[in-house]
């Protein structure tokens, strides 16, 4: 933890919650997009309507679920559809307004790999999938970010497009015929990026206390550009705090009884 009493993760996921609105209808990811979603709603946005992909709508969790089909979200819900209306009716139908996710690896105009390091055919590692990402990138109307920085995931050139950012930069989105905004906001935790308005390179535009310019640099693969005028992201404050650990302690309490619950079911048996 820092001397100024919050950690950089704690700042990365109370700065990615500030960018949601009580109107917004959102598309979450699981981690660190679940838990800013859930400090907004538990704070400055509570009529926010949060969407997971299992077809869980309006949902309200208590705790962090750990996937898409944790039974916490459907419990909460105001309804759950199946997940072709999901996708069909409210994401391909415009009825998104913010895709929340987070990237194993990302490159400087907000392409996301979360599919495969390395080569496809031998990888060195693989990892989880698109899941429903690539299409939360095309037909949600933005699309914010959120990940730790390090020099491994963040690469000037990324192993595999799992979800479509901005290409190759510019208008790459519209030549394809995607006619949503693709990536407007990334939030790591040592800053705050929106794209370049013309070449939709990624900017740093807020730096977040503490955290030095050579610092950005230092874990990242590309090389970074920052605003002509940076500003300093606002600490968190004690409700943020508090509403953020509160959530996080719940979460590792449920998890702790439902593991030991597990076990217990396990010699029962």
């Amino acid at each position: 933890m820092s001397e100024i009493g919050f950690t950089p993760n704690e700042m990365m996921t109370i700065a990615a919650s500030r960018a949601l609105k009580g109107d917004d209808v959102c598309f979450v990811g699981i981690g660190a997009p679940s838990a800013a979603c859930n400090v907004a709603r538990l704070t400055h946005a509570p009529d926010i309507t949060l969407i997971y992909e299992s077809g869980t709508i309006g949902t309200a969790p208590d705790v962090l679920p750990l996937s898409i089909g944790d039974g916490e979200l459907c419990d909460t819900a105001v309804t759950t559809v199946s997940v072709p209306e999901m996708f069909r009716y409210w994401l391909q139908g415009g009825r998104i307004s913010i895709g929340f996710l987070g990237a194993a690896q990302l490159d400087k105009f907000g392409n996301i790999n979360t599919t495969v390091i390395g080569d496809y055919a031998h990888p060195r590692t693989r990892l989880p999938g698109g899941g429903g990402a690539p299409e939360i990138a095309t037909s949600s109307k933005e699309i914010y970010i959120t990940m730790v920085q390090t020099k491994r995931g963040m690469v000037d050139k990324i192993d595999f497009y799992t979800s479509f950012g901005h290409g190759d930069g510019g208008d790459h989105r519209q030549r394809l015929g995607i006619d949503t905004k693709g990536p407007t906001l990334l939030i790591t935790d040592l800053a705050i990026w929106k794209p370049d308005p013309d070449t939709k390179e990624f900017t740093v535009v807020s730096l977040h206390p503490g955290v030095p310019p050579d610092k950005v640099q230092e874990t990242c693969g590309w090389t970074v550009k920052f605003a002509d005028t940076l500003e300093q992201t606002p600490a968190p404050t004690e409700l943020e705090l508090k509403t953020l650990r509160d959530l996080k302690a719940r979460t590792d309490a449920a998890h702790k009884g439902e593991a030991a619950g597990a076990k217990r079911g396990s010699r029962d048996g």
